[in-house]
């Protein structure tokens, strides 16, 4: 096929950016070519907020037809949380003429060698970049995020992760050279003297699982990792959040044609209701890695049972906070009041347990106990969300019904300190809105147990009362280590504690951040800079994103002849 976009055209636009790209993830330097304000995408212009929703609109009701062969059927069925039914359908797969379809464009794609392959998956990000608002409508209305947020996670964000993704796959491909000339002396002999050529070759085809929360966030990085290392990618969005994956398909497919390799390399697999296809496709031969992020029983299925791929999770965790002293208490208490409410606590990073010593903390405002401590998060969360439009603004909607069913059941495990309360949203009034609970446990009782270490998804936390700031040490050492965890927050003035749990999140291979009290919250993680995860311990086997996350997706195959 010709191509619209030549190999010269892509490095000269592009290659400046995978620079900064690889020079950032080397400094871990806040940088960002994606925008995260809305006044950034132009003011009525083909990129504002106005324009992102028209074309949302549009597509409402409609079919999305991306040209896959093997289409057997048209599926669908999203209703947002929001109360809209997107009644958008997509092409169902038969799997036995999609995937040899995908496998017959991997040899161009693997010729094509690293760096173009990371200008057209730049070319890519770029395309989905110029549609963000249209993305941020089709994240919200999937996700139950709240505009700005989905705009922002959805959009800039998760273009910022697909992107750091292909910087590091390039590295990892670049680390080997493209040919060697080798000489070995033999004393009085002529020297052997061989020319070598090494090939990063693709594993097969690399298969997204997404998510419902953060589909293109949690997405990207898989697929642009894969699709950078030479893999063909199939994405199998979750039922509930088709759209938001399905234009991104839509996207990659268009710009692989315009580059002259087969757009088959970037495919869709919807299901019908209840079909359950994840199953079948991660046991396929033709999968070679599976990128996952959702529950731990589904990832602990895939882990024991697609054993011919190389499979990356992102499953659940019980992420902790300790809260030890503070020279600030007001600030401590405002940035967790946010961290807990932040899209009804739906993130895998968001705060559930906080350890707080039974007998009290030492605060910039003199001794708290844990009655008050609870008590004025309490009222901070309350401060915080008091106002019903700004609640609705960083709440969101309720993502599924269990998340409901979980916060209604939450006030039955102990003392309420925070009651949830239902907001209405007057611009979707058929939203689900809740805010927060804080239940009070013991964390030396074996009753209470059961609450705390076991995840409890959604706007729920539990302040669990400890003996000491060692007792403490020791729950999080054990629910790290049984459990895993995302994220872990402390809050010490004590150096002796912030190196102990310091010690502990090392020991056990677990995200830490010490002391926040501005406007940097512990669920909240940075591309090109943190790691998202560390691969480590239960809640994930990868990070996002590190070398490992891209190695192992392409090994190198070495031809040899003499020079």
């Amino acid at each position: 096929m010709a191509a619209e976009l030549t190999a010269q055209q892509l490095i000269a636009q592009h290659r400046p950016t995978l620079d900064l790209a690889l020079e950032t993830i080397r400094t871990r330097a806040y940088w960002s070519p994606h925008p995260e304000h809305p006044k950034a995408y132009g003011d009525n212009g083909s990129l504002d907020t106005a324009a992102g929703k028209a074309a949302f609109d549009a597509l409402l009701g409609t079919r999305l037809d991306l040209g896959q062969p093997g289409t057997d059927d048209w599926v669908g069925g999203e209703v947002s949380p929001y109360g809209v039914e997107l009644g958008v359908t997509y092409p169902h797969a038969d799997l036995d003429v999609l995937l040899p379809a995908m496998k017959a464009g991997q040899k161009a794609w693997r010729d094509a060698g690293a760096e173009l392959r990371a200008m057209v998956c730049l070319e890519i990000l770029g395309r989905i970049a110029d549609r963000t608002m249209e993305f941020a409508q089709a994240v919200m209305h999937t996700s139950g995020q709240a505009f700005m947020m989905a705009f922002q996670a959805g959009g800039p964000h998760a273009q910022d992760r697909g992107m750091e993704a292909v910087a590091y796959a390039y590295a990892e491909q670049a680390r080997t050279p493209d040919t060697a000339e080798w000489t070995k002396p033999q004393g009085k002999r002529d020297p052997l003297a061989l020319t070598k050529r090494f090939t990063p070759v693709p594993r097969g085809i690399g298969l997204v699982i997404g998510c419902n929360t953060f589909p293109t966030w949690n997405g990207y990085p898989g697929l642009f990792a894969s699709l950078a290392t030479g893999n063909a990618v199939l994405v199998k969005p979750h039922p509930r959040a088709v759209l938001p994956l399905a234009l991104t398909v839509q996207a990659a497919r268009g710009v692989l044609a315009e580059a002259g390799f087969d757009p088959n390399l970037v495919a869709l697999a919807a299901e019908r209701p209840g079909e359950g296809i994840a199953k079948t496709l991660a046991t396929r031969p033709e999968i070679r890695i599976i990128d996952y992020t959702g529950s731990t029983a589904f990832g602990d299925w895939l882990e024991a049972n697609a054993r011919q791929a190389q499979v990356f999770t992102e499953k659940a965790g019980v992420n902790t906070v300790l809260v030890e002293s503070t020279d600030d208490y007001q600030g401590m208490l405002a940035n967790l009041a946010f961290s807990l409410s932040l899209y009804s606590g739906q993130m895998c990073t968001t705060p559930q347990n906080l350890l707080i010593p039974r007998d009290g903390i030492r605060t910039d405002q003199g001794a708290k106990s844990y009655d008050e401590v609870t008590a004025d998060l309490a009222r901070a969360v309350d401060g915080l969300l008091g106002d019903d439009a700004r609640a609705n603004a960083l709440l969101g909607a309720i993502v599924n019904p269990d998340v409901k069913a979980r916060l209604e059941a939450a006030a039955g495990l102990g003392e309420v300190a925070l009651a949830s309360r239902e907001v209405t949203n007057p611009d979707f009034p058929d939203a689900v809105v809740r805010t927060p609970v804080i239940v009070k446990l013991d964390g030396a009782k074996p009753d209470d147990e059961a609450a705390w270490t076991s995840e409890c998804f959604g706007p729920v936390s539990f302040a669990v009362a400890v003996d000491s700031a060692g007792h403490a040490m020791d729950l999080l050492r054990r629910s790290i280590r049984e459990k895993g965890a995302m994220t872990v927050g402390a809050y010490t003035t004590d150096t002796e504690v912030e190196q102990a749990v310091q010690e502990v999140c090392l020991e056990e291979a677990a995200q830490l951040s010490l002391n926040l009290t501005g406007g940097v919250y512990v669920n909240q993680t940075a591309a090109f800079s943190d790691f998202h995860g560390s691969g480590g311990n239960p809640a994930a086997n990868a990070a996002l994103c590190d070398g490992a996350f891209v190695a192992n997706r392409f090994r190198v195959v070495e031809v040899r002849r003499p020079s």
